[in-house]
């Protein structure tokens, strides 16, 4: 069983959905708690550290062989938090950071919330140290995307963000990165020619392999039905 820590109810469809289509055997269980987003972008990611800690605590006290947080600006807080968990605890965006990296130096960040643009730059700084490659990070918020999305305007959010992301040419990036799960279907929508990452797909593919006892993705495992919370 994978356990999935979301800060959007709407995202449980979505993975249920790539679960359906790409690893059917996967039990997946999703842990909700829209409030953890809200702190972390009042007070900062670290002020919901200890929450953070206890939910994945209860994912594993339920059974699951691996976590999965799908909110980037908790990404990191949960590895960190995750390491005396004794099951993997993953971050959904590695995957794409790591791909980001390799796809060129020049990289565009595109989120529609202000508190995912540092941590999301920070990883793909990481996965280029690792790779010995180097990378100059550029970040665009999609302005007005953000209130779509909290009004349900689950189309407009999307449009809003193809645009900011069709504003991004290949003379100013070799890879484009979507900073938040929300934004994946706006892959499909942009019509730029710059590749365009989502980090849904590789980033569930991951911790289905490391609930399966293989490799978590990326070279970087993290130590480690539906519930809502």
């Amino acid at each position: 069983m994978l356990a999935l820590l979301h800060t959007s109810p709407v995202h449980v469809p979505v993975f249920d959905a790539l679960r359906d289509q790409a690893h059917p055997a996967l039990e997946l269980r999703h842990f909700v708690d829209e409030d953890l987003l809200a702190r972390a972008r009042r007070d900062g990611p670290d002020a919901v550290a200890g929450a953070v800690r206890e939910l994945i605590g209860r994912a594993v006290a339920d059974g699951a062989r691996a976590v999965l947080c799908t909110c980037s600006t908790l990404g990191g807080v949960a590895e960190a938090v995750g390491a005396g968990a004794g099951v993997p605890v993953l971050r959904v965006d590695r995957p794409m950071a790591a791909a980001a990296v390799a796809a060129g130096p020049r990289v565009v960040v595109v989120a529609t919330v202000a508190s995912t643009l540092a941590p999301t730059v920070a990883l793909i700084e990481e996965e280029a140290r690792r790779a010995g490659r180097p990378v100059t990070v550029r970040t665009r918020l999609a302005d007005g995307a953000w209130v779509r999305f909290e009004a349900g305007d689950g189309d407009g959010y999307v449009r809003e963000v193809a645009a900011a992301v069709d504003a991004v040419t290949a003379a100013d990036a070799d890879v484009i990165v979507l900073a938040q799960v929300s934004m994946a279907a706006a892959r499909q929508a942009a019509t730029t020619p710059v590749p365009v990452l989502a980090a849904t797909g590789p980033g569930l593919a991951a911790a289905a392999r490391a609930a399966w006892g293989g490799v978590a993705g990326c070279g970087h495992p993290g130590p480690g039905g539906r519930a809502a919370g």
